[in-house]
């Protein structure tokens, strides 16, 4: 490939990635809404539903990746984003809990081709600038979580709603549900449209070739597990995951419950939530970085999610001692105010912490085990919120709305300890780390 068809390649490979997540925030804040609407979508069904889709994306991720490298990268792009089309469409047209269920393992089946964008660009990228490049794609994740939401927002407006069914034949059914669905699938179409009219297939050894004095999968787990503070990472990976994850899923059906919020107005919080995560890695730990160890900023990230979750449920009590601020803003009212001040700290410490861990698995584990403790470390997230979203909707469901973010906050504790085990070092953190993997 010629270096203008590289740049082409990275920049439409990063258009695609967003596209592709730009449908999943849409439907994020519609689905703890759509479920309730179904008899028995309790909150542990909730959890189920969100677990479903993590589990499929690691079961199909290393399989997209190790088809693209026998087929090619564009081909298994396209054809995923074909299957999200389906998945997406299938979703809105939903009229029963199982068909929700098959389309949402559907699109998280799809969702495994983050593995292919990532072996795009390594393919198109010298290892020097590779883990810059695979930054981007952490930007393009964080892009669609901010405009996803957003979008979905809008779409379920009541009078968008109105608007849109009555452009529409009545053979489409155009609910407030549906229509950010339909928005999804029309999302990842375009993202076919692009891959199909501009994504060229880049130069890639053969699997064969590649294959070639490489040390067997095994091998390279049990070199990369018996690295010095590996194990101590791993655990805090998956407790982060188990409760993050969590936590996320949850939210929603609160603000609900507790504070009466419309999808709509559920998907305008979350989008407050990924501007301030995108500015955090973005502006934040970059800056950050320079002055601190990794250890210690994990900690301090650790710290804000630990209070960030655990107090969500005195959200309302919070704002009752902070000042009434409609004169200025009419919407911004006390309890929405508290609710907004613990919100910051959640993608505050996310944003930090998912950083910053990743940076220590980078240099606990040697070069020669980078990718493998990389998956390592994305397999334990993968497992976590495969686990997580369950087990904290039924909590919700059977203890009460508060015990999700108090155990979440109690799971995260533990993260203090394993994290200050590893020590202090000095070596700088990657604002952008080369795996992007844990946003979603």
């Amino acid at each position: 490939m010629s270096a203008a068809d590289r740049r082409r390649g990275l920049a439409i490979v990063f258009f695609v990635v967003f596209l592709d997540l730009l449908g999943f925030g849409i439907v994020i804040p519609i689905l703890p809404y759509y479920t309730r609407s179904f008899p028995g979508g309790t909150e542990f069904v909730i959890g189920l539903l969100a677990a479903s889709y993590s589990a499929m994306q690691f079961a199909f991720a290393p399989l997209l990746g190790s088809l693209s490298d026998r087929v090619g990268r564009r081909p298994v792009l396209v054809v995923s984003l074909c299957g999200s089309v389906v998945a997406w469409t299938v979703f809105g047209l939903a009229t029963a809990l199982w068909v929700l269920f098959v389309s949402r393992m559907l699109a998280g089946a799809m969702g495994g081709n983050l593995s292919t964008a990532q072996a795009y660009v390594a393919d198109v990228t010298p290892p020097e600038r590779r883990a810059a490049a695979l930054g981007f794609i952490g930007a393009a994740f964080g892009l669609g979580f901010i405009f996803g939401p957003g979008i979905g927002a809008v779409l379920s407006f009541d009078a968008t709603v109105a608007a849109v069914d009555a452009l529409l034949p009545a053979a489409v059914p155009i609910t407030r549900f549906s229509l950010p669905s339909f928005a999804a699938a029309f999302a990842s179409l375009c993202g076919v449209v692009v891959a199909l009219l501009f994504l060229p297939e880049p130069d890639r050894p053969s699997s064969s070739a590649s294959a070639d004095g490489r040390p067997s999968m095994v091998a390279q787990l049990r070199a990369a597990v018996a690295t010095a503070g590996l194990r101590d990472l791993l655990g805090a990976f998956f407790l982060v995951s188990f409760a993050f994850s969590g936590v996320q899923v949850m939210f929603v059906p609160y603000v609900a419950d507790i504070y009466g919020y419309t999808a709509a107005q559920s998907a305008l919080l979350l989008t407050y939530i990924g501007v301030v995560a995108v500015l955090t890695q973005g502006v934040l730990v970059g800056r950050l970085s320079a002055r601190y160890s990794p250890v210690r900023l994990s900690l301090f990230g650790t710290a804000l999610l630990v209070v960030g979750v655990g107090a969500i449920p005195a959200s309302r009590s919070l704002g009752s001692v902070l000042p009434d601020l409609t004169a200025v803003v009419p919407f911004l009212t006390p309890e929405l105010l508290g609710l907004l001040v613990l919100l910051t700290l959640l993608p505050l410490g996310n944003g930090v912490l998912s950083v910053t861990l990743t940076a220590l698995v980078s240099q606990r584990a040697g070069a020669a085990v980078q990718g493998s403790a990389f998956g390592i470390t994305q397999g334990a997230g993968s497992l976590a919120r495969t686990v997580g979203p369950p087990v904290m909707g039924g909590l919700y469901y059977a203890v009460g709305y508060w015990s999700p973010f108090v155990v979440g906050g109690a799971l995260l504790v533990p993260v203090l300890w394993l994290v200050s085990r590893l020590g202090d070092s000095a070596d700088p953190v990657d604002a952008h780390p080369a795996d992007p993997g844990h946003v979603r």
